[in-house]
């Protein structure tokens, strides 16, 4: 073994392990719950027909960019949450988690206002099919108002995260998630006394189950007095211009990366609409399980973002650059295990929608074997970016790559082959994975500068 690895293993063993996946472990568990508001969806509605799959898969990555930003103003809070609790300053935990409430709250009222004004020209912007348009439509209208629960979860997950306590929000996720599902049994095929609806039934079904998560997160952080209750009086405290400008100059370049990302896959999901509903519907069912399968990686890499900043905030600097590269190959790890599994249950995955015809299953099939390459691609840079980089506050790299990984390269290629050459589905799918390879190369690199370890709340 090198000096280099065995300072790696000798940082990153025992107790900081174990530690790290009983953060991640909840994390993960979240995510997949969170991802599983969309798998059934797709699954319900695959019963119904091709058109219902694609509409929920369009609307779906239009929130899913709203979320994404709202997830960005988040992150910013979970910076300073995560080195003020490293630093033992429990009144800059509340203040902070205040403060990424009331800007995540504000982010959200705007986002709704967009979706309920433009919902029909949001969903022409990936399909030409006026039935897909009318579907999705109908869809978007009403889960508008579920962004508002996205911002009260959101807010209040980051600090538990940052605090080292995530399986409180993992718990009432559960909660979530479990009245989506009944309430998607219930609207979209009409049990119950409630009648048919389709995806419409399944927009409802998102909204109250939002609320049901959110009326139980803030009901017992409350009625417990937990140290992230804040009040009247914190909000007052942090808002001001100080502290608002020292918040967003870490937040908005996060903010503008993951909506610039985000922003990304719908464009990505609009030129793969280019080559036929066919291509649109089995995109639409890889987003969902792609999301599930990254899902361990996402909760690895979260944890490693709140030890990294709490270390970060006590000053532990010595071992971090080797704990950063154990983290790196713990997560590439991870990432093989999924790949291999994904890709030998394919079959019994794609078994479960049944409205899928012959050509759009062997499509899917095609698909499967280029997520699972993709899987391992990502983890590197997932590790990096989320888990490194962003702990440190190096926000404007990871800004920087992503643009240039995606909208410079990525996106102009793929819409070329797409559009002008006329790829087939596959290889346009095959594509999307082309920045992942970029910010590979670009993430180990900076990880290795040692640039990104800094104090964020050290006056």
């Amino acid at each position: 073994m090198t000096s280099a690895m065995h300072l790696v293993f000798h940082h990153t063993r025992g107790d900081f392990i174990r530690k790290l996946f009983a953060i991640a472990l909840p994390i993960a568990l979240q995510s997949v719950m969170f991802s599983s508001r969309g798998l059934v969806d797709v699954l319900m509605l695959g019963q119904l027909g091709e058109a219902d799959i694609a509409a929920v898969g369009i609307a779906s990555r239009a929130m899913f960019v709203t979320t994404i930003m709202l997830v960005g103003i988040t992150t910013g809070g979970s910076m300073l949450i995560a080195q003020y609790w490293g630093a033992g300053n429990h009144k800059g935990v509340k203040e902070s988690t205040a403060l990424t409430w009331m800007i995540a709250s504000l982010t959200a009222a705007v986002t709704v206002v967009g979706f309920s004004l433009f919902p029909s020209q949001v969903m022409s912007l990936a399909t030409d099919s006026p039935e897909v348009v009318a579907l999705g439509t109908d869809y978007i209208l009403l889960t508008a108002f579920s962004m508002f629960g996205v911002a009260f979860v959101a807010s209040m997950a980051v600090g538990l995260r940052s605090i080292q306590k995530p399986g409180l929000s993992t718990f009432f996720s559960g909660i979530g998630i479990v009245s989506n599902v009944f309430l998607n049994w219930v609207f979209i095929f009409g049990n119950i006394g409630a009648p048919a609806m389709g995806i419409k039934g399944a927009a409802i079904a998102t909204l109250i189950s939002s609320a049901i998560e959110v009326c139980c997160l803030y009901g017992y952080l409350y009625s417990k007095k937990h140290l992230l209750s804040f009040g009247f009086h914190e909000m007052v405290t942090v808002w001001n211009r100080e502290t608002v400008i020292r918040f967003l100059k870490l937040s908005m370049p996060t903010t503008f990366n993951f909506l610039a990302w985000a922003g990304g896959l719908f464009v990505y999901h609009a030129i793969m609409g280019q080559t036929g509903v066919q291509g649109l519907a089995a995109l639409s069912v890889m987003t969902p399980v792609e999301s599930i399968s990254l899902c361990v990686m996402i909760g690895i890499s979260t944890a490693s973002a709140a030890l990294i900043g709490n270390q970060l905030g006590a000053k532990d600097l010595e071992s971090i650059y080797y704990r950063a590269i154990g983290l790196v190959v713990v997560n590439i790890g991870v990432g093989i295990v999924t790949a291999t599994l994904l890709y030998l249950s394919q079959i019994y995955i794609l078994e479960a929608f049944t409205a899928l015809s012959d050509e759009t299953r062997a499509l899917s099939q095609k698909f499967m074997l280029v997520l699972s390459v993709g899987i391992v691609l990502r983890s590197l840079p997932m590790m990096a970016i989320v888990g490194v980089l962003r702990a440190g506050g190096d926000v404007n790299f990871c800004l920087y790559q992503d643009l240039v990984a995606q909208w410079v390269i990525g996106i102009p290629v793929t819409a070329f082959c797409a559009i002008v050459l006329g790829w087939k589905p596959e290889y346009i799918y095959a594509l999307f994975l082309l920045e992942e390879l970029i910010k590979w190369f670009g993430s180990t690199y900076r990880i290795k500068s040692k640039k990104w370890i800094r104090n964020l709340v050290e006056n």
